[in-house]
């Protein structure tokens, strides 16, 4: 199957959030959005105040308040050893129009 030569959907949401392991000083999370191959389509990112899902959820409550965090946090390890986790996310109307609850 031959891709589309740039992503045209936005297939998925979701949100990761760091630990500062390395000590740069740096707390933040990004939100990222793939297409339906799993292709980076855009993402954002802001500092938090602290490393860890609890800092995210409440950063995302302040920033964008619209933005719902659709499963529970996933704990990973990178190839560096840095502590992560990832959560599904949606807009607060895409969770409405579908159905689900925000």
């Amino acid at each position: 199957m031959t891709l589309p030569p740039r992503p045209v959907r936005h297939h998925r949401m979701f949100l990761t959030s760091y630990e500062d392991t390395f000590n740069y000083g740096w707390h933040h999370v990004d939100l990222f959005v793939h297409d339906e191959y799993d292709r980076e389509v855009n993402w954002v990112h802001w500092t938090v105040e602290a490393d860890g899902p609890d800092a995210a959820d409440a950063s995302v409550r302040e920033e964008e308040p619209w933005l719902a965090r659709t499963s529970p946090w996933q704990h990973r390890v990178s190839a560096a050893g840095m502590n992560y986790w990832t959560a599904d996310a949606a807009w607060a109307d895409e969770l409405t129009d579908s159905g689900r609850s925000a």
